[in-house]
């Protein structure tokens, strides 16, 4: 939207301002909004900005005219110094988030770079494979396990790979977060989580050509595919020490309680991990291989698909991501457009999102948790309908990746 610049004396009540400062030059949460009260103005004057921009389109009355005659009015003292202690409180919030959120990013790395490893192993050396992959697990079912709120963050793109270890991995991990929701016990969390990491290992053997087309599969190819989960019943029979109370999530995370699996099974003849494996797996498809964004993947499964799903898996499901899960592109009830990057369980309404200010640099980007400054979330965006210079500042990720960050009290 474009702006035009006027005096700090033409301001009102009502207008949507940019100023031109960094974040952190100010005491305000962000440096564009709309202007609620003459306090707001005076505090403007006091930065000793001459000038600022504003947004006509977003502001709820026109400036005052040019021949406006100068206001002198002092800023509250009071009140500029609880906002300056408030925006270094958040400054000291927002390097600790990006300090957790680094930490996230690393312990995410190390874990894809297991799985890359384990699955080179997995046909010649299945045994060792297995190893590692329980070693991997036993690792984070006991953060899981320790941890007495968990922070689900959204991680970055990072290097091209074979998007097998990403699906993997996040298929397993946010299996075992789901089956700590449903109260499974430990050794059933392990179990999860190996069936869930192993659960598309057959697709090791299908061609690439395959699994890579951006063409519709014709029949015979669809036919090759749809036989991955009996391939990787093969591969994972190779090794005696896969768990056989793991087998039935790798042979069967494409059967639905309705009948409408390939095999046909219905409710009664899957068990309770596989049920949960299958949404899991099928939430990663539709962000991934369908291209939806979370919330209308959530939003796809939870009011088109309930017959295919355990509800109660549907609803912590819910739960454990938030109604708009991380990747999801926000407008705030202030107008600002975001991403939001992280969700708590305990705060479920009010995710972490970061926020688009063209007056912040991308890589200082504020993220806001929304319970602390009183906004809420008006509605969700597709990335495909933001302007290019919002699309490029918030950078909404093509592969949705999640890891957890455990918290104890």
């Amino acid at each position: 939207m474009a702006g035009i610049t006027i005096s700090v004396d033409r301001l009102r009540v009502g207008n949507y301002v940019s100023l031109p400062l960094g974040w952190r030059a100010h005491p305000f949460l962000f440096s564009s909004f709309k202007i609620k009260n003459e306090e707001e103005i005076a505090l403007i004057r006091h930065l000793g900005l001459a000038r600022v921009t504003i947004i006509p389109e977003k502001s709820d009355c026109p400036p005052l005219p040019p021949d406006s005659p100068s206001r002198d009015t002092a800023p509250d003292a009071a009140q500029q110094r609880e906002m300056e202690q408030d925006k270094a409180l958040r400054i000291a919030r927002l390097q600790q988030y990006r300090r957790d959120l680094q930490q996230c990013e690393k312990q995410f790395q190390h874990s894809l770079s297991q799985v890359r490893n384990l699955m080179s192993k997995v046909q010649a050396r299945p045994l060792n494979a297995i190893d590692d992959a329980k070693e991997l697990i036993d690792a984070i079912a006991s953060q899981l396990l320790a941890a007495d709120e968990l922070v689900l963050h959204l991680m970055g793109d990072g290097e091209e790979g074979d998007p097998l270890y990403y699906h993997s991995l996040n298929v397993s991990v946010l299996s075992m977060m789901l089956a700590k929701e449903c109260e499974m016990n430990a050794e059933q969390i392990r179990l999860v989580g190996m069936g869930a990491l192993f659960h598309d290992i057959g697709k090791l053997k299908i061609p690439s050509q395959i699994l890579r087309k951006p063409a519709p599969l014709t029949r015979p190819e669809q036919n090759l595919l749809a036989q991955h989960p009996r391939y990787g019943l093969d591969l994972i029979n190779l090794a005696a020490s896969f768990p056989a109370e793991a087998k039935g999530i790798v042979l069967h995370h494409h059967e639905y309680l309705d009948g409408s699996g390939p095999e046909g099974l219905k409710a009664g003849q899957l068990d309770p991990m596989t049920q949960l494996v299958s949404l899991i797996n099928e939430y990663d498809n539709l962000c991934h291989r369908h291209g939806k964004v979370p919330y209308s993947a959530l939003s796809s499964l939870y009011k088109q698909r309930k017959g295919q799903f355990n509800p109660d898996n549907m609803a912590l499901l819910i739960r454990l991501l938030g109604i708009y899960p991380p990747g999801s592109v926000v407008q705030l009830s202030s107008g600002q457009l975001g991403l939001v990057m992280s969700v708590k369980g305990s705060s479920l309404l009010h995710p972490s999102v970061l926020v688009y200010d063209p007056a912040i640099p991308r890589q200082e980007a504020a993220v806001i948790a929304l319970d602390r400054v009183g906004l809420t979330i008006a509605k969700v965006i597709h990335p495909r309908r933001l302007p290019p210079a919002v699309f490029e500042y918030l950078n909404p990720r093509t592969r949705i990746s999640y890891y957890f960050e455990p918290k104890t009290k």
